[in-house]
């Protein structure tokens, strides 16, 4: 597989103005008609990967509440005027590098009719004019002029008080660390460290160590015909991985008899999950696994071989709610991205990065263990197909239940695979702050 740097467009619009704020206050206000399962946790109705009330209530209370999501990495705007497009939920927005050097995050959508304003994933720019009326801002999203301001021929125009500065681009809360880049919509919302917790936070320094500086590698994207939170419960979920995945488990990548750690964080919204390549072997372990083929042999093992480094064979990494996973597998470091689309869909990013003083051989290994990963991953496109699957079977029957009783009923980390507590912590969180 090769990363080639993304270049796709799409013209999805943008959202209302200063009728927002009041608007997701309501949304965190709205009732939904319906009720949980007795069983509490241990039970997930269908309903909640379908029903389009339950995903706008998602929308405004999750991502655009008092919660941060990862918007992309430093390195992604290197210059002045580099931007990337980016969504949280469903709302565009745009990263970008302001002429103080420092990294914005501002609302996608034209003060003036709501159109958006950046339509390309990527670029660079001295401002942004909206093409709808040619309104200009700066790059902190300061609106800078609009054509016919005092009209023409001595008519029309704009209003004699009318006020620039209230007709800015939003600007959201933002916060760098080690070159990753988060933000929130609220004013209200706790500090970044706080969101994460020490554990979370501790993976995130992880991944983006302060001493070192990001270098892109390049993205993989692909679309999804199943609810965002079937991709959550996905990797919060190591026991599947221990038996869809014939690649993990043969090759030893991600297998039930390594050691490894579940870990809820959060409340249940967050989760650490870590394990250790451990390498191919037959175990007691393995006679349960039905895709496990001791007699195939890779000719190229470098490519399920990871080079040492400072994580020392150990994968996995942590999921922050609501939509970002991060993580190590062999040599390869990605961010996954969920972007939701709709009650059904879903759009998955990876971004996929090394270090500026990465040398020639680790780059080429961080590229080619990418190949675990994405679309057509030796690994990744095994999940692509099942949630669609899963996907199909809840909208069928929208009044049965999930069961997630695998490795009993609590809310306990786990030292071992062979569970769901991830999963149970993360409903658990779920129907309190949805008030199902």
């Amino acid at each position: 597989m090769t990363i080639l740097p993304e270049d796709t467009h799409s013209t999805q619009g943008g959202c209302p103005g200063h009728a927002h704020a009041r608007q997701d206050a309501a949304a965190r206000r709205i009732s939904i008609n319906r009720r949980w399962p007795a069983e509490g946790c241990t039970r997930v109705p269908n309903w909640v990967y379908s029903d389009p009330d339950i995903f706008q209530k998602e929308m405004d209370l999750f991502f655009a509440g008092d919660t941060w999501s990862y918007v992309g990495l430093e390195c992604e705007v290197p210059q002045v005027g580099s931007y990337r497009r980016q969504w949280i939920g469903t709302r565009p927005v745009i990263m970008v590098r302001g002429k103080d050097g420092q990294v914005h995050v501002l609302e996608n959508r034209c003060a003036h009719r709501q159109a958006l304003i950046c339509w390309n994933n990527s670029g660079q720019v001295k401002d942004f004019t909206c093409p709808y009326h040619q309104w200009n801002f700066a790059l902190d999203g300061k609106l800078q002029g609009l054509p016919f301001k005092r009209g023409a021929l001595g008519k029309g125009g704009m209003p004699a008080d009318f006020d620039m500065a209230a007709n800015s681009l939003k600007q959201l809360r933002v916060v760098n660390r080690g070159g990753s880049i988060w933000a929130t919509f609220s004013d209200s919302a706790p500090s970044f460290e706080a969101y994460c917790g020490d554990m979370v936070l501790a993976e995130i320094d992880h991944m983006f160590p302060s001493d070192r500086t990001l270098r892109l590698l390049g993205y993989t994207r692909q679309l999804i015909p199943a609810n965002w939170k079937t991709y959550l419960e996905n990797l919060k979920d190591p026991y599947h991985a221990t038996l869809l995945h014939t690649f993990y488990i043969t090759f030893g990548l991600w297998r039930a008899d390594s050691r490894s750690e579940c870990i809820p964080q959060g409340g249940g919204k967050h989760s650490v999950m870590i394990s250790h390549n451990e390498g191919k072997k037959t175990s007691a372990a393995t006679a349960e696994m039905a895709n496990f083929r001791g007699d195939f042999e890779l000719l190229d093992k470098e490519s399920v071989t990871p080079r040492k480094e400072f994580n020392h064979g150990r994968v996995g990494g942590a999921w922050v709610f609501p939509s970002t996973n991060l993580g190590i597998q062999a040599n390869t470091l990605k961010v996954r991205h969920v972007i939701p689309r709709g009650p059904a869909e879903f759009e998955l990013v990876f971004t996929h990065y090394g270090f500026d003083d990465d040398d020639e051989e680790m780059q080429r290994l961080r590229l080619k263990h990418a190949n675990l990963l994405g679309p057509a991953g030796f690994v990744s496109m095994d999940d692509s197909e099942m949630l669609k699957q899963v996907q199909s079977g809840a909208t069928g029957y929208p009044h049965r239940n999930g069961v997630i009783e695998m490795g009993g009923r609590g809310l306990e980390p786990a030292d071992y695979m062979v569970t769901e507590v991830m999963i149970r912590a993360f409903w658990d969180f779920y129907r309190k702050e949805m008030a199902l």
